[in-house]
Parts: structure tokens; C-alpha cells; sequence
């Protein structure tokens, strides 16, 4: 699941206007933020395994502290009290926590059994979708299509800015998504987590978009 994670950030707007994009965005894809950090610190792990299912190389066979059920909603209490703490939004740090744990709940729906319920967990979780690419891509798309309405919905351009960045970010987002989809495996672990760190600029990115834009008011 990829661009799955950010139409549910999107969406989040609708259910929570006073939270930026960006912040909706680091709730909503905070596990894989993390995850490549701790790839690369050798705290977790996966592998290379073309075939390990239909849509993906990657076997995730060690990723108790950002991708447990248990640890996630640790990640997901923790994200909406710090919020809480700072904003005093008790609708937002709801909505942001929600966010955290649809991660896992989308991964749930795509992921083949690889999501442990809790560290050292023998007991793993995944519908495996990802063996039915065809229905995995439709799915995600349609939550990706979801959220870019909700949020349009949710506010209005304040400028040219905010529709040209807004856009280019959603055909960015679709772009690597294709391109995961039908380009070749990684050549190396080391490769799948610094391109994980690349998503850490869609933040900044989705900051400056709310910047310019501003809620939609009900006429």
C-alpha cells in the first residue's frame, strides 16, 4: 500500500480541518516513515524475494516495533497526545491517532501474512491482495481518488499556488506508484531504505500546499 496511505491522509482534512496536510500526511504514513530508518540501522529487517507474492519482491520478515498491531497503537497514541499536548485539538489528536492506525489496517487488507500482532509474535495477520494485483491497484487507487475529493472538498485554493502544487503532487504520487508497480526489484536493501526516506519530502511538500489553501466554507 502506498499512495492507499496518503488518499487516507487526504481524506483526514474532511474529518479534522485545523491539522495541516502535512501533519495529516506524517500521521498517516508515520510506520513507513520510520520502517527505512530502521532498515538501515539494521533494527529491522527484509528481503529481496521475487515471486514472495504478485505485486512486490519484498519479504518483510522482521518488523515487530514499526509494523505490529500492539506497537501501532502505541505509534498511534502517542502521535494524537503529542498532538493534543500542543494544539489542545481534541478532534485532530482523534482523527491523527485514527490515521496512524489506518496504516496498518490498509497493510492488513494487502500485505500477505507478515504483519505480527505484537513483537515476537508467531501469530501474523494479511489478506494478501497483493496476490490479486489487479484488485490491490483498483482498491488503492479508488482510497487515493477518495481522499483527493474529500480534501478538495474539505478546502479551496487561496491562489494559483495551491492548485499547481496540490496537482503535481498527486501525479508525482501516481507516477511512483506506476512505476513501484511495473519497474524492476531493488537492487539491494540498503536501496529500499533510502528510497524510503525520499517520501519523508512529501511533509514539507503537503505543509506548503495547506499554506495555500484554506477551508471550504458550507454555503
Amino acid at each position: 500500500m502506498f499512495i492507499g496511505h496518503f488518499g487516507a491522509g487526504l481524506a483526514g482534512k474532511k474529518a479534522a480541518p485545523n491539522p495541516s496536510l502535512g501533519t495529516m500526511f506524517l500521521a498517516a504514513q508515520l510506520l513507513d516513515l520510520v520502517w527505512p530508518i530502521f532498515i538501515l540501522a539494521g533494527i529491522e529487517k527484509v528481503k529481496i524475494v521475487p515471486g514472495i507474492s504478485a505485486a512486490t519482491p519484498l519479504d518483510f520478515t522482521y518488523y515487530p516495533y514499526t509494523h505490529s498491531l500492539l506497537m501501532v497503537l502505541v505509534w498511534s497514541f502517542a502521535f494524537g497526545m503529542i498532538y493534543y499536548f500542543i494544539k489542545k485539538n481534541l478532534r485532530g489528536a482523534l482523527v491523527l491517532g485514527l490515521l496512524v492506525l489506518s496504516h496498518w489496517i490498509l497493510d492488513l487488507l494487502v500485505h500477505i501474512p507478515d504483519l505480527p500482532l505484537y513483537p515476537g509474535s508467531t501469530i501474523k495477520a494479511g489478506f494478501g491482495l497483493w496476490n490479486y494485483p489487479t484488485i490491490a491497484v483498483i482498491l488503492e487507487a479508488l482510497i487515493f481518488i477518495a481522499g483527493i475529493y474529500l480534501y478538495l472538498s474539505a478546502t479551496k485554493t487561496k491562489n494559483r499556488t495551491g492548485t499547481i502544487a496540490f496537482w503535481t503532487m498527486v501525479v508525482f504520487l501516481s507516477v511512483i506508484y506506476v512505476m513501484n508497480i511495473f519497474g524492476p526489484p531493488p537492487p539491494s536493501v540498503e536501496a529500499i531504505g533510502y528510497a524510503g526516506l525520499l517520501q519523508w519530502l512529501f511533509i514539507p511538500w503537503a505543509f506548503w500546499i495547506d499554506r495555500n489553501r484554506v477551508k471550504r466554507t458550507v454555503k
